[in-house]
């Protein structure tokens, strides 16, 4: 899978919804502005969270967009394999295949 342009047609696809329903986004962007800043939690635990229920709801596009955002916060690879051991560990099967999937998005997303 090419994780680049999956996040690409997300985010294209996001923003023709936007404009179908701009107080929907609004209401939705406000939300996560306020839940992913730092406070107990560092952003990049909070995004951390998000990768696995990601995984757990098995939401590619989410998976490629949560990766994309640890990617910037300077997550190692090292700590999203922990974090997808952990989902695939809550998840069980499933979750595997989409823990792979995210350790995948992780190494096209980092080079």
């Amino acid at each position: 899978m090419d994780w680049k342009k999956l996040i690409t047609d997300t985010k294209q696809s996001f923003s023709k919804f936007k404009k179908a329903t701009p107080v929907t986004f609004e209401g939705f962007e406000v939300m996560g502005k306020d839940a992913k800043k730092d406070g107990h939690l560092s952003t990049k635990t909070k995004e951390f969270i998000a990768l696995g229920i990601s995984v757990a709801v098995r939401c590619e596009s989410c998976i490629g967009l949560h990766v994309e955002h640890l990617v910037h916060l300077g997550a190692t690879r090292e700590e999203l394999v922990e974090a997808l051991s952990m989902s695939s560990y809550m998840g069980g099967g499933p979750s595997l295949t989409y823990s792979a999937k995210a350790l995948e998005a992780f190494d096209q997303l980092s080079n």
